[in-house]
């Protein structure tokens, strides 16, 4: 397949490009950029760690082991390479890593100056964030952070500024941006790339086993890990009508393509607990690349999203060639693997009814960041003259899907929001979720922290503190 963008400020124009070729490999392999390093393989250790800005001037720090080329097309890229200026003329953070020591094999640090001249770019200042995807085995951290904050009141380069002026229409004029969606080899293509939603509709229903790549988060892991051929497959990067959010007086729409990272300040302002959930939604390189959608999409009982969104009542929206369903969230996850899902059917978006703010998620996972969940429990429980006048509670990780807690929930129903209540809705657990043992806890361990859970909100609810960041003597 063609594609065109901008690699450190060139125009690129490539053809024949291998659906499944990473961005990583091409860099290292092809152009000779070799300071971006393969580390994991599977976006967790930071070392391939790229700038890539979309044409609306965003700049994200992305995974370039699980970046497949095609979602490149109409952005531009830049490698530590670029990130130094004219006559190698040093970005203020790489000049802050020398002068505070913040390299020492220096493995790492492509992918630390990548971040942090991200970060830098953006004016952002929470560096603990910022380089939460980033691992360093040697050097320490703090004179990484020092670097950090040393580089935050210098300017910004010129030749930083360069990409988010660039035209689509520059990149786009010799790419596949005039052969339409069709832009594979071979009968049937070996990929497609979509611009509209009904091109997408089209692909899809001609194509029911494509596999449909929208960050990749998942999807890379399946080529660099388990070496899986893909065959057919759909990109949704140019498709931007799967990336609106649609604000209206009774509910909010958000687009299956909505990234986890554009999510984030949009909760912060409806439901501040879920946003800082997602916060501890994998990396900033992460979140940057994965979408709601996908996350729903895939099934995984162990994902954070779902748990939240049932809680809050949220409705699936599908699309099958011009044929549109929506139904429950919940009601989407049929079983362990299987979801409510036809052939050539995709998640087109998701609704949120507006209500107060009664949303709570707790995760529990052995790392605070980029982890996966040993289990995920969201609350949105209303009460009304001190009864329980409405309860919906969903969690990841005690089921083979995200499941609600029917029996809890109907435990709480008309009773007083008390401390007795709340200790026999607790005991309703058992009779919800079978969960199992596996390496990051036991069903025993399971089932109690989730009943604690429902305790822990209850408390919160009731002006207690329950902050497990705060130690307190």
């Amino acid at each position: 397949m063609d594609i065109s963008f901008r690699l450190n400020g060139e125009h690129v124009v490539l053809t024949d490009v291998a659906p499944t070729a990473t961005t990583l490999d091409w860099l290292r392999d092809t152009r000779g950029l070799t300071a971006t390093k393969e580390g994991c393989n599977e976006g967790d250790c930071g070392a391939c760690t790229v700038m890539v800005t979309d044409p609306d001037g965003t700049t994200q720090a992305l995974n370039a082991c699980i970046l497949f080329l095609p979602q490149l097309d109409g952005r531009a890229l830049r490698t530590v390479e670029g990130i130094t200026g004219p006559d190698n003329a040093l970005h203020p953070v790489q000049q802050a890593m020398v002068d505070h020591h913040g390299s020492q094999c220096g493995f790492c640090t492509p992918g630390f100056v990548a971040s942090m001249a991200v970060a830098h770019l953006n004016g952002a200042t929470d560096h603990d964030t910022a380089l939460a995807g980033n691992l360093c085995r040697c050097t320490g951290y703090a004179p990484i952070i020092r670097a950090a904050k040393a580089a935050e009141s210098a300017p910004v380069p010129e030749w930083m500024n360069a990409d988010r002026r660039f035209f689509l229409a520059e990149v786009s004029a010799a790419g596949s941006s005039n052969q339409g969606f069709d832009v594979g080899g071979g009968n049937p293509p070996a990929a497609l790339q979509p611009r509209t939603l009904d091109e997408l509709a089209t692909a899809y229903a001609d194509n029911p086993d494509a596999t449909l790549v929208a960050g990749a988060t998942d999807v890379g892991l399946w080529v660099t890990k388990q070496m899986r051929e893909l065959g057919q497959m759909i990109f949704l990067n140019r498709c931007d009508d799967l990336k609106q959010i649609e604000q209206e007086a009774d509910g909010l729409t958000i687009g299956a393509g909505v990234t986890i990272a554009r999510l984030i300040p949009l909760m912060e302002e409806m439901h501040p607990s879920f946003a800082a959930m997602l916060r501890r939604y994998g990396s900033a390189q992460v979140r940057a690349a994965s979408t709601i959608g996908g996350n729903i999409a895939n099934g995984s009982p162990i994902g954070d999203g779902p748990p939240a969104l049932i809680a809050l009542g949220a409705t699936l929206h599908l699309r099958q060639g011009k044929d549109r369903r929506s139904m429950p969230l919940e009601d989407f996850f049929l079983d362990y693997g299987k979801q409510d899902r036809r052939r050539g059917e995709f998640v087109e978006s998701i609704t949120l009814p507006r209500q107060p703010d009664r949303l709570r998620c707790y995760k529990l996972s052995k790392r605070f960041d980029q982890d996966i969940s040993a289990l995920c429990g969201c609350f949105n429980i209303t009460v009304a003259d001190g009864r329980v006048t409405a309860a919906r509670i969903a969690y990841g990780g005690m089921a083979g899907t995200p499941k609600r807690a029917a029996h809890v929930e109907a435990a709480l129903l008309g009773h007083p929001w008390t401390d007795a209540t709340v200790a026999k809705a607790m005991q309703a657990f058992s009779r919800d979720y079978t969960p199992l043992s596996d390496m990051r806890a036991s069903a025993a361990y399971r089932l109690q922290t989730a009943a604690n859970m429902l305790h822990r909100y209850f408390l919160e609810d009731t002006g207690q503190s329950t902050s497990i960041m705060e130690v307190q003597p």
